[in-house]
């Protein structure tokens, strides 16, 4: 049967997690990113891999052919076109036939003034609901899985320029929910759901959970911004996604994104993840 669901960004943490979790449902979805093999390698039933290159629409094609509802996820953005390849994507689904996007967006894209990164999210918004598509967006705090992806512990210690500033950290399994849900069931359209997990922390705070969860003692090192940012430019980072992510840590560090919100439980019916599970179901990883 032809998927009638489209996933984008299928290999990334939100997006692999849609995946998965469509697949359990045994519905019929075609999930899509740069490598189709990726995709393929997860040998997950009711799944049918695409190639497609946000950044090559020429490529698009295949991808939207039958498809009737799309979780939209972009990558971080690293270059000046981020805001119109999206917009770009948004013309060739609705040219396609598709009715309904359920766009990844960011907590604070409905905030005035705000940083590019929410900033950048807010302008593919607009332009998704002036489009005439049906649409729901989701606006995740940052992700649990950062302690695991990029920020674990360096010799026992968190390093981030974070001071005591608090964050709703949330489980990336429990956007991959929210958005099945928007995906699947009634209720959703027209929609903007501002995502957190159950509670604020401080780094401080999360390093004595990790230390509890693995038995090995973590710390939080309060890094100075200008040391922050000149390892991201010894990683290669683009200047672009320093500067965005650089905002980010700023109002993190302010308190700007330490907000709950009960969301998560009205769109699946279950409560959010607390750091507390996640250290723990994640423990070898640190």
């Amino acid at each position: 049967m032809t998927a009638k669901i489209l996933i984008t960004g299928a290999t990334g943490t939100i997006g692999r997690r849609v995946v998965e979790q469509m697949s359990s449902r045994r519905a019929d979805v075609r999930a899509a990113c740069r490598s189709a093999n990726k995709i393929a390698a997860m040998n997950l039933p009711g799944v049918e891999a695409v190639d497609m290159d946000l950044a090559r629409p020429d490529g698009w094609g295949r991808a939207f052919d039958g498809i009737e509802k799309v979780f939209f996820a972009t990558p971080t953005p690293v270059n000046d076109n981020y805001v119109d390849t999206a917009a770009r994507f948004v013309d060739a689904a609705k040219l396609s036939g598709v009715k309904h996007i359920v766009r990844l967006s960011g907590n604070g894209a409905d905030y005035e003034p705000c940083i590019a990164l929410a900033r950048w999210h807010r302008i593919i918004e607009r332009y998704i609901m002036a489009s005439g598509l049906e649409y729901t967006m989701l606006r995740p705090s940052p992700f649990m899985q950062n302690f695991v992806n990029f920020y674990r512990p360096v010799n026992g210690a968190i390093c981030l320029p974070l001071g005591l500033g608090k964050v709703a950290y949330i489980d990336a399994g429990d956007v991959a929910r929210c958005a099945v849900a928007a995906l699947t069931g009634a209720g959703h359209t027209g929609k903007a759901y501002t995502l957190t997990g159950a509670e604020a922390l401080t780094i401080a705070e999360i390093a004595d959970i990790l230390s509890n969860a693995t038995g090995k003692k973590t710390t939080y090192a309060d890094v100075p911004e200008e040391s922050a940012r000149n390892a991201m430019k010894e990683h290669g980072m683009p200047a672009l996604a320093i500067d965005a992510l650089m905002e980010l840590y700023a109002i993190c560090k302010a308190g700007y994104v330490a907000g709950v919100t009960d969301a998560v439980e009205r769109i699946t019916g279950k409560k959010p993840t607390t750091f507390s599970a996640f250290a723990a179901d994640h423990a070898s990883a640190f």
